[in-house]
């Protein structure tokens, strides 16, 4: 590989980019491990690589007390998979745990082949499905941050370079150490752009605050049905699909309940076991959508076999970003592939706030919209309003923009009691028979 040239940062990442179809799933059974058992775990992690394109071929897996430093699977274990994928034809190995630089190279050369972790294979897959600038930023800056302390696995020679005064000058920086500082160069790079993004959310959520819409955050893991339930109640044209992180590029959208409150839907990238940390500091910009939230969708696919495991996980990363004490709407969704309401009635005992649905059919979302409405009440102002017949464009505005409490008609105009947003009201004041009264 040449040194010093001005492409070695497009070519440690294009590094990363490339991947093999043929892989083989490693795990590690250890004591310390989650409910989750190792084979479930090898199962997700499967799940991931088919999601990035790869083609499983196997796993295997070995019980230890803690990972070996060297190969993280014990030598013994780490030849007799070897010869494995070897006679599997096998072009990449996957760990389902995080290796370290010297891991890796180390296990390069006993298997001969690419060898990947969760980790890195995370990063590829958001790398394929980031669409935005802001997305592809983010992923970005991740990998930069996970390539960092793996810088030596790309450099076999770290000869010395003269600096650029000839004989006067000094000895010139190591290879590694050029690559590092230009890898930091890039990361502060991408921070600062980032901030920019962070200043335009701020704005952004300030507009929403004095139109006094409240915002819900639809969080959940991955695959749980986050998108299908923003499109369905919405009307959003958000990618839904049954992959593993279908979307990454936050969506927001308005939604109007029946009690005609405006109400601002949010979606998030999907959680998932062992989300890398890195990542989760790359996308805080998108995920302060989730911390300035006034409540918090939690959605849940029910049917899963591993649901429980799935809402510790959220509930851990929400914990790591400083949501984990928003107020939270738990929404049980799938409920159209179960084969009865036994599972949907335990969960519901299990939280004080829940509502059942079924993203992909409508149902439960009558009780969806009362929770919401009930949840995200704005701080509006009653007013008892007095409507000449003749101003039925305006009678229409306010059944438009308020919820009316009361109606009746008189001889000449019409009679109402509504609840009116604050930065409106101006618009009913000539009408206004019984002043304002504020309503939570």
């Amino acid at each position: 590989m040449p040194g010093g040239s001005p492409d070695t940062l497009k070519a440690l990442v294009e590094t990363a980019e490339r991947r093999s179809e043929n892989v083989f799933l490693v795990g590690i059974e250890l004591k310390t491990r989650s409910a989750w058992d190792v084979r479930d775990a090898l199962e997700e992690l499967g799940e991931l690589a088919t999601t990035a394109g790869a083609k499983v071929l196997g796993s295997g897996s070995q019980k230890l007390e803690s990972p070996n430093p060297a190969t993280f699977v014990g030598p013994g274990k780490a030849a007799e998979l070897a010869s494995q994928c070897r006679d599997l034809g096998v072009d990449t190995v996957i760990f389902d745990d995080e290796l370290s630089g010297a891991q890796t190279r180390n296990l390069e050369e006993a298997f001969g082949c690419k060898i990947l972790d969760r980790t890195s294979l995370i990063l590829e897959i958001f790398a394929q499905r980031a669409r935005t600038r802001e997305g592809k930023l983010q992923v970005e800056l991740a990998r930069l941050q996970y390539l960092l302390p793996r810088l030596t696995r790309f450099w076999t020679h770290l000869s010395r370079q003269r600096g650029g005064l000839g004989a006067i000058g000094g000895e010139g920086e190591s290879q590694l150490e050029a690559d590092r500082r230009k890898t930091q160069e890039r990361i502060d790079r991408i921070r600062d752009e980032l901030d920019v993004v962070r200043r335009q959310r701020a704005t952004q959520r300030d507009g929403r605050q004095r139109h006094q819409w409240p915002l819900a955050s639809i969080v959940g893991y991955t695959n749980a049905g986050k998108s299908t339930l923003l499109n369905a109640l919405t009307g959003a044209a958000v990618l839904a699909e049954d992959k593993l992180f279908a979307t990454l590029d936050p969506t927001t959208r308005r939604l109007r309940l029946p009690t005609n409150q405006n109400v601002l839907l949010s979606d998030t990238v999907g959680f998932i076991r062992k989300l890398p940390h890195g990542l989760v500091e790359a996308f805080k910009a998108t995920l302060e959508e989730v911390v300035e939230a006034d409540l918090l969708l939690h959605v849940v696919d029910v049917s899963h076999p591993h649901a429980e495991d799935h809402v510790r996980s959220v509930q851990a990363v929400l914990a790591e970003i400083g949501a984990g004490e928003k107020p939270t709407l738990m929404v049980f969704n799938k409920i159209d592939r179960l084969p009865s309401r036994d599972l949907v009635d335990r969960w519901s005992g299990l939280f004080h706030k829940s509502v059942a649905v079924s993203a992909k059919t409508g149902e439960g979302f009558t009780a969806l919209f009362d929770e919401l409405g009930v949840n995200l009440k704005p701080v509006r102002a009653e007013m008892v309003l007095a409507i000449p017949f003749d101003q039925q464009r305006l009678l229409a505005r306010l059944h438009s923009v308020g919820q009316v409490m009361e109606e009746r008609y008189g001889d000449d105009a019409v009679h109402l009691r509504a609840l009116v947003p604050p930065h409106l009201r101006h618009e009913f004041a000539a009408y206004d028979v019984g002043g304002t009264s504020g309503q939570g």
